[in-house]
């Protein structure tokens, strides 16, 4: 049987996946509280539905950072799609375009920039990390500008990388062939850039992070990224309220409430917990276009829900796009979104929401917990 809901493609995937592959895309940091609890806090929360409302119609359109999207699920950036199937980053970017969503492309792609914005038939954002050379940061955002990326996602929660005991103990590395792509033909003198090779004891990415990436990134750095393009800025990382403000006052477009999947500090709080408190921190700035998405967890239609009425304009999506990925390539990504799709209609209309406006109209007034 074809796998009828995002729990069932990860299944699948890791039945079809190598084990190195399989637990790289499904690990957390250390004892993966953080990874667990990032959807069981979802459940935690119960929707306070409405009823006789007409929703005979829906309309499942939402508007982020000026696009206008058919639906609230953006694809969050994660590294590698090639080792998940060779379709890679352009199968999942024209998933997206089909869906009429947009796809966050990560720097640790396994396709260059150029190729999946040439590929793709919506928008493409690009995710960046700040290396220690910073011509080769700049390169990275020039290349993604002139390539027709519509936004620069800075993420900010890696000044080291969390210790993911799954790939320390498969000694992760890249399989032949496959490289960073967007480090092959970039300036600055960064020998190896491109490559992920385990070490003698360890993860091969842990060690490539130690190695090139920069762990004295500032918000310094938030201005000097926002001064170098033209293209709007997210901050991706933020679960503080404070921090939320300082990505306001240095020049950010809009902030992703995200704590890396889990993968980084292990029993930080669950994104969807963070989320009405950094709301309530921007909600000034919202009415001139500031976005507000979030990440982590969101495996059913009625998390989309639950994070709207919370305060995000949409969710993000990582680890189903991949697990769509391994099962059918391109046609699996866009399986993963139409499930999404399915289920957040049916979820709305069960609410008594004909729109998305009509989630973030009835706000907290849809939400109980616990």
């Amino acid at each position: 049987m074809d796998p009828i809901n995002l729990f069932e493609f990860e299944l699948r995937a890791r039945d079809t996946l190598p084990r190195m592959a399989y637990d790289y895309f499904a690990s957390g940091s250390h004892d993966e509280i953080t990874l667990t609890e990032n959807h069981i806090a979802y459940d935690r929360i119960a929707l306070r539905y409405r009823v006789l409302r007409d929703v005979s119609s829906r309309d499942l359109s939402a508007r982020v950072l000026g696009h206008e999207i058919d639906l609230p699920v953006l694809l969050s950036p994660t590294a590698f799609h090639r080792l998940a199937h060779p379709d890679g980053e352009r199968g999942s970017a024209q998933a997206a375009g089909a869906a009429g969503t947009i796809m966050m492309l990560s720097t640790l792609s396994n396709t260059a920039v150029e190729e999946v914005t040439a590929a793709a038939s919506g928008p493409v954002w690009f995710q960046l990390y700040v290396y220690k050379d910073r011509e080769v940061t700049a390169d990275l955002v020039r290349r993604a500008e002139s390539a027709g990326c519509g936004a620069i996602v800075l993420t900010v929660d890696a000044p080291v990388l969390g210790t993911r005991e799954r790939d320390v103990r498969n000694r992760f590395a890249l399989p032949t062939g496959l490289r960073v792509e967007n480090l092959t033909a970039t300036g600055g003198d960064i020998t190896g850039a491109d490559r992920i090779v385990a070490p003698s004891g360890g993860s091969g990415l842990a060690a490539y992070v130690t190695s090139l990436l920069d762990p004295a990134i500032s918000w310094k750095d938030l201005e000097w990224l926002s001064g170098l393009t033209s293209l709007p800025v997210l901050v991706k990382g933020i679960v503080h309220a404070a921090d939320a403000r300082l990505a306001v006052e240095h020049g950010a477009a809009g902030v992703i409430v995200s704590n890396h999947g889990g993968r980084q500090l292990d029993t930080s709080i669950a994104t969807i917990d963070a989320l009405p408190a950094i709301a309530e921190a921007v909600a000034a700035q919202r009415a001139a276009g500031f976005a507000l998405l979030i990440d982590g967890g969101v495996r059913r239609g009625t998390d989309v829900v639950k994070a709207i009425a919370l305060g995000a304009d949409a969710v993000c999506v990582g680890r189903p796009a991949i697990w769509g990925l391994a099962v059918d390539g391109e046609s699996g990504v866009r399986r993963v979104l139409r499930v999404l799709r399915d289920e957040l209609d049916e979820a709305m209309a069960l609410c008594g929401c004909r729109s998305v406006d009509d989630i973030r109209a009835l706000g907290g007034d849809l939400i109980a917990r616990d």
